[in-house]
C-alpha cells in the first residue's frame, strides 16, 4: 500500500478479497473504449449545463463569484465521479495535456475530444432550455463577452494561455504525474477553475 503526500488522515478499513476471475479479468472493448468517452460525454454535459446556468442566472447579481464557485464545484464533483473511468479530462485542452505527458492513449484522443464538445452542446443546449429568453439573451448566451475591440485581443490571449497553463500544471501534476498525484485532485483542479474564473 502507498501512502499519498496529500493524506491529512488515514482510516483503517477491512481489505476485501475478490475471487480469482475477477481480479485477472481484462477489460473487454466496452470498459476500454466506450464507457470512458460516455463518461467524458455525460461529464462535460454536467459541467458545462451547470457553468452556463450559474452565468445566465447571475447577470448583474453577484459578479463572478456565483459562476466561479459553480464551475469549480461542478468539475470537481464530475472529475471525482468519472476519474476512475475517464481520466475525468472534460476539456480537450486537458485531454491534449494528458496525452502529451503520457497519460492517456491516442486513439482515445479524438473520440474524447469529440465527446466533449458534444457533451459542451448538450450542456449549453439544456440551459438555453430551460432559461428564460430575456436572461439568456441578457447573459449573451452564457458566453465569453470581455473582448469588445481588436485591441483587448493581445490582452486576452495572453490571460488564457496562463490560465491554461494553469488548468493544465494542475491535472499533470495533481492527477497524472505518480510522484505528486493525490487524492486531493478533483478539488485542486477545481479551485483552479475556480480561481482561474476569479482571475479571468
Amino acid at each position: 500500500m502507498t501512502e499519498s503526500k496529500c493524506e491529512l488522515f488515514t482510516v483503517a478499513s477491512e481489505v476485501t478479497v475478490q475471487p480469482q476471475k475477477e481480479q485477472d479479468a481484462p477489460m473487454g472493448f466496452f470498459e476500454r473504449y466506450v464507457q470512458p468517452c460516455l463518461a467524458e460525454l455525460l461529464g462535460s454535459t454536467l459541467f458545462i449545463f451547470v457553468g452556463c446556468i450559474s452565468v445566465i442566472g447571475n447577470v448583474g447579481i453577484t459578479g463572478s463569484i456565483q459562476p466561479a464557485l459553480a464551475h469549480g464545484l461542478a468539475l470537481a464533483i464530475v472529475i471525482a465521479l468519472f476519474g476512475e473511468i475517464s481520466g475525468g479530462h472534460f476539456n480537450p485542452a486537458v485531454t491534449v495535456c494528458v496525452y502529451l505527458v503520457g497519460g492517456m492513449k491516442l486513439v482515445l484522443l479524438v473520440p474524447y475530444v469529440l465527446m466533449q464538445l458534444f457533451g459542451g452542446m448538450i450542456g449549453a443546449g439544456l440551459a438555453k432550455a430551460i432559461s428564460p429568453p430575456v436572461e439568456f439573451s441578457n447573459a449573451s448566451g452564457a458566453a465569453f463577452t470581455a473582448v469588445s475591440s481588436s485591441a483587448d485581443v493581445g490582452a486576452a490571449t495572453v490571460a488564457e494561455m496562463v490560465m491554461t497553463l494553469f488548468l493544465t500544471m494542475s491535472v499533470s501534476m495533481g492527477a497524472v504525474n505518480g510522484r505528486t498525484r493525490c487524492q486531493f485532485a478533483p478539488f485542486l483542479i477545481g479551485l483552479t477553475v475556480t480561481a482561474n474564473i476569479l482571475a479571468g
